[in-house]
């Protein structure tokens, strides 16, 4: 399942869809909002997104996941909008049928997604003060 969407992120319905009888392991990775950044306290995150970019980029990220893992179940989630404190802005999970291939297929995942895909977050201080965030993940493969 691949999805965008401005509601809460249900965890437990995409560890439940990742739970398959020929998967020997789960990862499921969430991205929440911390409440500080460098120092400065976060009141929210919001994140936009050309959404007919985003989902063909996500789909796309998808297929070379199950091309280069076994994988039994994928999901990759993205929240756009107003995300509150300790909220997930993005879950991934991937099942698989050995542990070392759902690992490496989760987090080349979610390090390509935040590299590649066209969302954008902008970060809400509590002191009233805002800024866009740009990702400084270096991708090795």
């Amino acid at each position: 399942m691949i999805q965008l969407t401005d509601n809460p992120i249900d965890a437990t319905a995409l560890l439940q869809s990742a739970q398959q009888p020929e998967a020997g392991a789960v990862v499921l990775f969430l991205g929440i909002t911390r409440q500080f950044t460098k120092g400065r306290e976060t009141a929210t995150l919001s994140y936009e997104a050309y959404r007919e970019m985003a989902m063909k980029e996500l789909e796309r990220l998808e297929q070379q996941a199950r091309e280069r893992w076994p994988l039994v179940d994928c999901s990759i989630v993205h929240r756009l909008g107003e995300v509150p404190l300790a909220e997930a802005s993005v879950a991934i999970a991937v099942s698989s049928p050995h542990r070392g291939d759902a690992f490496d297929a989760g987090r080349w995942l979610i390090d390509t997604l935040k590299e590649s895909v066209p969302i954008w977050k902008q970060e809400h201080w509590a002191d009233g003060g805002a800024e866009w965030v740009h990702p400084t993940t270096n991708i090795n493969g």
